[in-house]
Formats: C-alpha cells, structure tokens, sequence
C-alpha cells in the first residue's frame, strides 16, 4: 500500500474517532442546539484563552471571515510571502471583501522592521492598511515556526499603526509542540485566530475562528451568508474534540518522521533539503530538475509526494504515516531522485 506525503489532510479517521463520531450527540447548528459543536467552540475558545469560537467547514473559511470582520473594500492586508489565505484560497479576500494584499519580508516570515516598510503611509489616495496576517507554522516555507517573540514586536508595532492582527493557525498545533508553548500563549497577540482539526488532528473536516465576542457576532452572520450554516455537525465536531483530547501528544512523532526525510534525502544527487529549517512536519526539496518527474517516480516506488513549484517537492507527515514507514518511503523517494536525476 502507498504511504501518502503529499499532505497531513489526507489521513482517515481512526477506529476510535469514527466512534466518537457515530456516539456524537446533536441537535440544530444553526439554533444554536448541538451541543457537541457547542462544547468544541467553548473547548477551543478555552485552549486559546480568547471569548469565543466558531466552528467552520475549512480553514478557508476560517480566515476569509477574519478578513471580513476586520477590513473594508479597498483595504490592505499585510502577508508573509507565500501565504495561505493570498496563495490557496481562490482569491477569496478579493472576491469577498475586496482586499489586496502587501508583502512583507521573505520565506513567510518577516520582522517588524519589514512590517513598517509595508505599512502604506495615510494619504487618502492610498489604500488603507487595516490587518496583519501571519501564517504560523508556515505552509509554503516548509512548516517553519514564526518566533513568538518577532510575532509579540510585530503585533505591537501593528498596534501602534491601528492595525489589527490575524493568526492563520491551520498547523498552531506543530508550533506549540515545536516551541513548547501554550496554544493561548501562540494565541494571545491576535485579534482573531484561525485553527485547523484536519491538519495533525486527523479529524475529516472542520476549522474554527477564534476572538472576541464582538468580532465573532460578525463572522457569525457572514459563515451563514457564505453557506457554512451546518445542521447536526456535532458528527464532525466530535472528531475534532477527540483529536484534541488524543492527537496533540503525539505529534512530535511526526516532527521526528519529518526530520528523518529531511536527513536522508538531503544528500541525493539532484536534491538538497535544508535540514536545518525543518522544525515540524514539513519538507522542503529542491530538485535540479521537474518536480513532477520525481512525483511519477515516487508514486511507482509506493511514495505519494506533492511538487510545489516546478522544481520544488513537499513532504508531509501526519498520523498515517508511522516513522519506520516513512523512513522506507524516505528510501524509495531518494531513489526515485536519483533516477530521475541518472537519465
């Protein structure tokens, strides 16, 4: 069977979560009456020392609703390069809210040096920068950590400037384990925070927003208006609270998995990984050649990876992939590469 490293959304619940999902008490969503959907909002609002959480179909959602709750049409919205919400999410927050977006630093994380450069100075014939959004672990750079304290420097310099702050945590779990700190503490800088079950919880589906009252009353109204009114959905939110009750502590196995593609690929001819920079789940490969050469030879070897790029492979681990399998896999991937690579 082929072990599968294109991404961690693609694990299956396991035996123990589909038995939560089936025992799942439910009632109404949209009323406000399931109360498994109920005690994951208050769960995760808890977790993230904020008031309150919304339970959304995907981390797409997630954050186009930040967006929306914290901007007006014509707005700035300031980026890491590469993230999620301007990359991978069909020009949501252009279509919805009617923003553009500004870069800031490179590789997805930036300072506050490089926040300032960005920021537009206002002049009415300027766009209004109005939210910063920082992505953390950081997708496209390879699961990279942003350092809590840059975040701290940079939500007080966004303060500083009015702007409000928005924390894309699709993988926040990686970077608590990572940093070995407290989700409220990864948490605390942001106005809102988006976090993910189907990454490295092996939950099927399902997101939340987090905040304040007063901003979660608006993405409220707004997950209706876009179609994310779900009825009995305490059959996905009881995957997700099983995940949080039973797939944190174990994710630090597949930082290790990850660390152990990085090492063995990292001196195949035709590649090079930055080891070093491998600080969660994810990996990184540079290819002198077509990633999508290495992808076919791969998937021959039993070996299911992604290119992100034209020369440019992912790897990820996650919940199905036990660490003596992806060190296999690590094997076969490094042999594919040198085929490619020989021809």
């Amino acid at each position: 069977m082929p072990i599968d490293l294109r991404s961690d959304t693609v694990t299956r619940p396991t035996p123990a979560m589909r038995e939560a999902m089936m025992n799942a008490e439910v009632g109404d969503d949209v009323y406000g009456e399931d109360p498994t959907v109920n005690a994951l909002e208050e769960r995760v609002a808890s977790m993230l020392g904020k008031e309150r959480a919304l339970f959304v179909p995907s981390g797409t959602m997630s954050n186009q609703l930040a967006i929306m709750v914290q901007t007006r049409k014509g707005d700035e919205v300031i980026i890491g390069e590469g993230a999620h919400c301007a990359w991978y999410e069909s020009g949501g927050a252009a279509a919805w809210s009617g923003v553009q977006f500004a870069v800031a630093g490179s590789g997805g994380l930036f300072t506050t040096a490089q926040l300032e450069e960005a920021i537009k100075p206002k002049h009415y014939y300027l766009p209004r920068t109005s939210l910063v959004a920082v992505e953390n672990t950081h997708n496209g750079s390879g699961g990279r950590v942003f350092s809590q304290s840059d975040v701290v420097e940079v939500a007080e310099c966004a303060r500083r400037h009015g702007l409000s702050m928005h924390l894309d945590g699709a993988r926040l779990w990686n970077a608590m384990v990572a940093t070995k700190k407290t989700l409220s503490e990864l948490a605390e800088p942001f106005d809102t925070v988006s976090v993910c079950f189907s990454k490295g919880l092996g939950a099927p589906v399902g997101s939340a927003l987090v905040g304040s009252n007063t901003l979660l009353t608006e993405a409220h109204r707004f997950r209706k208006m876009l179609g994310g009114g779900m009825r009995q959905a305490g059959v996905l939110a009881a995957a997700a609270l099983y995940g949080l009750e039973h797939h944190l502590d174990r994710l630090e196995e597949d930082h290790l998995a990850a660390r152990a593609i990085a090492e063995a690929v990292a001196g195949t001819p035709g590649a090079s990984v930055d080891v070093s920079a491998v600080q969660t789940n994810i990996v990184n490969i540079d290819l002198d050649f077509d990633a999508d050469l290495a992808v076919a030879a791969a998937a021959k070897k039993g070996v299911l990876i992604g290119a992100m790029g034209r020369r440019r492979l992912r790897a990820v681990t996650h919940l199905d992939a036990p660490l003596e399998r992806v060190k296999a896999a690590a094997e076969g991937l490094s042999q594919a590469i040198v085929e490619v690579h020989d021809r």
